[in-house]
């Protein structure tokens, strides 16, 4: 079976068929950075992160755009707050973000784009839309005419013009035609950062800066438009809306992640529950966050509670001890091996990571049991298996990014660690226990575990 995926704007699963054969284009909505990421943000992170490893495994040239709304409303009001201008707090998040993306494996994007940098696109789009009837300036405000195209808006979210609540994004309504358009451009204001238009001095809407930069990016039709479930209405109802009413094909298939929340309540600062990246790598190793994050199932809500946490990190643990014990016996791996067809069957059913991972584990106890009958053929294939299904979901125990292969201290630690088990083997030899008990105590104490096995001394960092 081919890559079949849950498209939010037909609700069914759809056999995903790319815009040019070969190639996928994919644009992710990313952060908005007016505060650092809790475990919410970073969700989608990984959930589109796996998605895109995937669909390079099977064989697709990627490009993956994930955008930075780095102006915006609460932005503004952060910035005002610590009296201190709009871009340091965009800066400052942004970097937070990047670190936190960069710590849990996600794989950089291909463009990140920022929306102040792309500012002469969005003239361009609110101008077409203009001509063609579907804009109106007013006010120093531009909006979008919702009446003008009430036959598709609605579509992506399955709801009716008539329904609808007001759109509520300006301080003065009256400028508006109808409560429901909702603003392209928003004019100046004393305090805020300004772009010049045709139509007066101002700033993005939030909505106008997505279709503009994955529109330049990835063309006026691409293949996948992400995000989390809660962007659905009015953010991404508004981008399909305003580009399509513009001539432009989008988005082909909409992908949403669900929630994560703690008890009943969406994670999220207002309610003041966020869970933040660095408290969460104090609580388990980054590698273990992922797999608590990649586990479930994207569209599914993931509540939140440390046991679960803790659960989690215990079941990758199962994974990576097989894998370094394997390692020891087995130490070229085939990257070339085939992906068992159960994997392959989970991730192309609306990439389906928890029967994915239900296979690992599987493979996991097989290759251990071989391990214990010594079979070393047995252990190479279920090896190179294992590794090659964790090299899809990003969580590799012995790939650089989890083996700390990028710190500069690496090679330093591997070396001082090799002459201090030398030393205590050459103390067990002579039968010097103390000695080597010392040895081991003293690696204790600077944070490595050491773990005697029959193919002689392992160690890893405490956890």
């Amino acid at each position: 079976m081919s890559l079949h995926i849950y498209d939010t704007s037909t609700r069914a699963i759809r056999e995903f068929v790319p815009v040019e054969a070969g190639r996928a284009s994919i644009y992710l909505c990313g952060a908005t950075v007016q505060a650092p990421p809790h475990i919410g943000h970073i969700r989608s992170g990984v959930n589109f992160d796996v998605l895109r490893r995937w669909l390079a495994r099977s064989g697709y040239d990627v490009t993956f755009c994930r955008n930075v709304t780095d102006i915006d409303d609460k932005i503004i009001r952060v910035a005002a707050g610590e009296g201190v201008p709009w871009f340091v707090v965009a800066e400052r998040n942004q970097r937070a973000f990047t670190w936190a993306y960069d710590t849990l494996g996600c794989l950089p994007p291909t463009v990140e784009p920022r929306a102040t940098g792309h500012v002469p696109e969005m003239i361009t789009l609110m101008q077409r839309l203009i001509d063609l009837g579907h804009a109106y300036a007013s006010g120093g405000d531009v909006y979008f005419d919702v009446q003008s195209y009430a036959d598709r808006y609605g579509s992506l979210s399955n709801q009716k013009v008539e329904n609808m609540r007001a759109a509520a994004d300006t301080d003065d309504e009256s400028c508006k035609r109808d409560p429901r358009d909702f603003a392209l451009w928003k004019g100046e204001k004393p305090g805020e950062p300004t772009w010049p238009t045709p139509w007066g001095p101002g700033r993005p809407g939030w909505h106008l800066e997505c279709s503009a930069m994955a529109t330049k990016y990835l063309g006026p039709t691409f293949d996948i438009h992400g995000g989390g479930i809660d962007l659905i209405f009015p953010h991404h109802e508004n981008e399909i809306t305003q580009s399509q009413a513009a001539g432009d094909g989008f988005a082909r298939y909409w992908m949403h992640n669900g929630m994560l929340k703690i008890g009943a309540e969406k994670m999220s600062k207002s309610l003041g529950n966020s869970l933040l990246i660095p408290e969460m790598v104090q609580k388990v190793r980054p590698v273990e966050l992922r797999y608590y994050l990649a586990a479930p199932h994207y569209r599914s809500s993931i509540d939140y509670s440390e046991e679960a946490l803790l659960e989690a990190a215990a079941a990758y643990q199962r994974i990576e001890g097989f894998v370094t014990r394997a390692a020891e016996v087995i130490h070229d791996v085939d990257a070339d091996a085939p992906l068992p067809q159960a994997f392959v069957d989970a991730l192309n059913d609306d990439l389906g990571t928890p029967q994915a991972l239900a296979v690992v584990h599987e493979v996991v106890r097989e290759g251990n049991v071989a391990l214990s009958r010594g079979d070393k053929e047995a252990v190479a294939r279920l090896l190179a298996e294992t590794q090659n299904m964790l090299d899809v979901l990003g969580l590799d125990p012995r790939s650089p990014q989890w083996r700390g292969a990028g710190s500069d201290l690496a090679p330093v630690v591997d070396a001082l660690v090799a002459v201090a088990l030398e030393q205590r083997k050459a103390a067990r030899a002579r039968k010097d226990y103390e000695a080597a008990d010392a040895i081991r105590d003293q690696l204790a104490a600077a944070g490595i575990t050491v773990e005697d096995t029959p193919h002689g001394a392992r160690w890893e960092l405490s956890r």
